[in-house]
């Protein structure tokens, strides 16, 4: 995907900026198309015209919201990389962005250079691993822990190379890279990582992230 470019569909109900960020994103030199909706309604129409490959979406919306509305896209399109644009770090509305499938958050003030980094990560790794998405982790497996002594037998019926790569994929390291410090192919990789995602029932790499955390394999 790294040759190819990336076309972006911006939703948004705040017009200016909707628009600034278009604008930002065609400055992106791996950046194709983009285009713009103001609200969920509207974006699954332009989805299903456009065919974009990540969806930037806003949670709080008129007509329908981000919420909904990626629940809509990731059951119709499940190759399409959807990013959350949030003013507030919302621990249950995005927990469960991560249970459907959504592959990363970003707050609204976050750099430019960084929404550059989340949106070829998506597409290069599946996920973008940030400070926003690891501290409503951390805090989630904090709440646990207050709530009840955490189980860790998942993490028992995990081989050690399979933990290992789990721990991998949370530094944000891509199969290439895995397969590299490991000393084996690609496909081994994914195979491990499918593996993983069996076991723990789990379908995304945001939510391996989270099992990490949650089995504390990471912290």
């Amino acid at each position: 995907m790294e040759s190819s470019k990336i076309d972006i569909c911006v939703v948004d109900d705040h017009h200016i900026f909707r628009k600034a960020v278009c604008q930002l994103l065609k400055t992106f030199p791996r950046i194709g198309e983009v285009t713009d909706a103001d609200n969920g309604m509207k974006c699954l129409e332009s989805v299903s015209k456009k065919q974009p490959n990540v969806v930037l979406l806003d949670l709080e919306m008129p007509v329908m919201s981000g919420v909904e509305c990626a629940e809509q896209l990731i059951l119709k399109y499940p190759e399409l990389k959807i990013i959350v644009l949030t003013m507030h770090d919302n621990e249950k509305s995005i927990l469960h962005m991560i249970e459907i499938g959504v592959n990363s958050f970003l707050l609204k003030n976050s750099d430019p250079a960084e929404l550059e980094r989340a949106i070829y990560a998506v597409i290069d790794r599946d996920f973008y691993h940030n400070d926003l998405l690891v501290s409503v982790l951390r805090k989630s497996m904090r709440n646990q822990l207050k709530a009840k002594r955490p189980d860790f037998s998942a993490a028992t019926v995990l081989t050690k190379r399979e933990q290992e790569i789990l721990r991998l994929i949370c530094e944000d390291k891509s199969t290439k890279e895995i397969a590299s410090l490991l000393g084996i192919n690609e496909k081994t990789v994914h195979s491990h990582k499918l593996n993983v995602q069996n076991k723990l029932e789990v379908k995304t790499t945001v939510g391996l992230v989270r099992a990490a955390y949650e089995m504390g394999i990471i912290r």
